[in-house]
């Protein structure tokens, strides 16, 4: 993928209001071209040797690769989790004028 590839950022947050203002940080960076909130995600993980569960928010953002190093330093600033999840995927095909407007809004 090149830095330039556009990707889907997933992010948890332990609620709404998290993944909003985790959201909007990241807008108003320009690091990301939008973002989706979906509320009531159930996250089932292994934590400190036990199996846990959490409510959490799903934060999805559309941007490029390259971003991926200032967003995982801001997420990691404004998170309250200790090892929050911040993962890309890549896009690997889609509308060209919306991964042009990716590119676009994150490249300002």
């Amino acid at each position: 993928m090149t830095e330039n590839g556009e990707i889907m950022l997933y992010v948890t947050a332990p609620d709404h209001a998290a993944a909003l203002a985790i959201a909007r940080s990241l807008l108003e960076d320009r690091l990301i071209a939008c973002a989706n909130v979906i509320d009531g995600a159930t996250s089932l993980y292994w934590w400190q040797g036990r199996i846990d569960e959490a409510r959490e928010a799903v934060l999805i953002a559309k941007t490029t690769a390259g971003q991926m190093p200032k967003i995982t330093a801001r997420v990691l600033e404004l998170h309250d989790y200790s090892c929050p999840c911040v993962v890309a995927l890549p896009i690997v095909a889609g509308n060209p004028a919306f991964l042009q407007w990716i590119r676009d809004e994150t490249a300002r």
